[in-house]
């Protein structure tokens, strides 16, 4: 089901919070064997798409979900927000991760204003006090015209964030080896995706096989796979997000787990 972008706002925004009672039940506030105060949790998280997810058959103890909860589209001066529309299943209390996807329009490019600012603030504030999470992420490949906007949006953000929750973006690779801009962005977690790298890919591949590290040193604390494009070895961080391009199954995960633990 395609989302009509150009929904009121109002109306997007009662939509969130009928997905999140639906999704998100009260009973998840409590978390079993984490401490999220410390800001730690499962090595292996899921992510959890925009598609249909029944992830009861996951153990909550040895895996967390990050799930896509909005999508946010900068277009012009507006600030368009897409809730999840897709059904999502949970295991019984699980390390809970929120993701925004924020994408500009590539037709009608941002203008990146004050305004805007504070409506996608507002959008990712709403979204970090759903029930039961241990995390938010934001998940935004912002261009070099777009990054002054993310950085004040991030540094806004984690003013508002409680410290219980981890703060992660996501990043695109090149961002954690030489084009470094993100390395003193106040958030507990920098992701680099190691996956649909572009003309990147070959050489980012072949100096993390040679045991290079990422300069940016946080960037070593987590990374992001894809089950259809694994870097070989997998380099040895901490947590570890794992896409999957289609539902999530126990027949897809059970490849993946396997090679992670060799």
């Amino acid at each position: 089901q395609q989302v009509n972008m150009k929904i009121p706002r109002r109306i997007l925004t009662v939509a969130v919070l009928l997905v999140a009672v639906l999704v998100i039940p009260d009973s998840f506030h409590k978390q079993k064997g984490f401490d999220t105060a410390q800001h730690t949790g499962p090595r292996l998280v899921l992510w959890a798409w925009e598609r249909p997810e029944d992830l009861r058959f996951v153990d909550p103890t040895r895996f967390g979900i990050a799930f896509l909860a909005r999508t946010i589209l900068l277009s012009g001066s507006e600030v368009l927000v897409s809730p999840r529309v897709q059904p999502l299943y949970l295991p019984h209390e699980p390390w809970l991760m929120a993701v925004a996807r924020i994408e500009p329009d590539r037709e009608n490019p941002p203008r990146l204003t004050d305004a805007q600012r504070a409506q996608t603030l507002e959008s990712l504030g709403d979204m970090a006090r759903l029930p039961g999470l241990s995390g938010i992420q934001i998940d935004f490949d912002a261009a070099v015209s777009e990054r002054e906007f993310y950085r004040d949006l991030i540094y806004d953000l984690k003013k508002e964030t409680p410290s219980t929750l981890v703060f992660s973006i996501t990043a695109l690779a090149s961002w954690c080896w030489y084009d470094d801009w993100i390395r003193d962005l106040p958030v507990d977690e920098m992701t680099p995706m190691l996956f649909r790298m572009g003309p990147e890919s070959g050489t980012i591949r072949r100096r993390l096989r040679l045991g290079e590290a990422f300069p940016v040193e946080r960037c070593r604390d987590s990374l992001g796979i894809s089950t259809d494009e694994m870097p070989r070895p997998v380099p040895a961080y901490g947590r570890i997000y794992i896409f999957h391009s289609r539902s999530w199954t126990p027949e897809a995960l059970q490849p993946v787990v396997k090679e992670l633990e060799q």
